[in-house]
């Protein structure tokens, strides 16, 4: 068996994560460039944590310039088994009004400007993303939402945007209209590398608005947004503590395959890949590549 590293990301208002010990931060290279900042080491409860904030110390990344890549890959070389995103989104929903937390189980992508790959010419591979939540890591979050008391939904969309400005009137009420949950900027591609990377993946959504489709709501405001997102990351910190003080210590093979998501995966023929992209795949998809 695998020993359990629990990976966090935390978005916007999250960028500490009070309660590790025996803290220490490293900066750990990519071949994918530069990712957000340092990650933090440190354990709770015995359980090794891995903290990286998404946008970096003092939120200077809009989600349009984070390195999905190198966050993710810098996850995987810290030994990252399970990760869990902390994110903050709108709401298209009236029973999802600001500080309730959903845990996600669909995204769709709406996003054009960003890598969403560690594939591509020289080796091709291509992963499932029917389910693209850890059911298992989705139930250790709902329980420990309920120890907590944190108000949590089990089960939502997320439609992630491409920003960073916020949507138009138009765009809200069609996302409203196609059934959608919540609407963010950064679970994408986020979600999609986790699962090339073989990193069980989920996240915790907390709504801190009503986007602009609401006609009892003025449109979103930054300052709005800030006033919950304080409350949230309070709720957030102690959601993530009781995770970590419940977590199994050995990683649970996932029921869907996310975490051997590359054994069906690769389509280029040995002798046909390009060496140079083999190297930069080393932590990604170096158990398939090895074998």
């Amino acid at each position: 068996m695998t020993n359990a590293v629990l990976g966090i990301i935390g978005g916007s208002g999250i960028y500490d994560l009070p309660g590790l010990e025996n803290v220490r931060d490293e900066t750990i290279e990519s071949p994918w460039g530069d990712a957000s900042a340092p990650v933090r080491h440190g354990v709770i409860a015995g359980l090794p944590i891995v903290f990286l904030p998404r946008h970096g110390k003092g939120h200077v990344l809009s989600p349009s310039d984070i390195n999905y890549r190198a966050n993710i890959d810098v996850l995987k070389r810290a030994g990252v088994t399970d990760l869990v995103s902390l994110s903050a989104c709108g709401s298209f929903r009236e029973d999802l009004p600001p500080g309730t937390f959903v845990l996600i189980d669909q995204f769709v992508d709406r996003t054009h400007k960003r890598e969403s790959s560690f594939f591509g010419k020289g080796c091709v591979a291509h992963v499932s993303m029917a389910h693209p939540v850890s059911p298992r890591l989705l139930v250790h979050l709902a329980e420990a939402a309920r120890a907590e008391g944190v108000a949590a939904v089990q089960g939502g969309s997320y439609v992630c945007m491409e920003g960073p400005q916020f949507s138009s009137l138009a765009e809200s009420l069609t996302y409203k209209a196609q059934g959608y949950s919540v609407i963010g900027m950064t679970n994408m591609p986020e979600a999609k590398l986790a699962r090339e990377a073989e990193i069980c993946y989920a996240s915790v959504a907390m709504v801190t608005d009503f986007d602009c489709w609401h006609p009892q709501h003025d449109a979103v405001t930054v300052q709005d947004i800030i006033r919950v997102l304080n409350s949230n990351a309070e709720k957030a910190k102690g959601l993530v503590a009781r995770l970590a003080r419940d977590f199994p210590r050995e990683h649970e093979p996932c029921p869907i395959g996310s975490d051997r998501a590359l054994d069906t995966a690769l389509i280029t023929a040995p002798e046909a890949r390009d060496p140079n992209l083999l190297r930069k795949l080393d932590a990604v998809a170096g158990r398939v590549l090895r074998s």
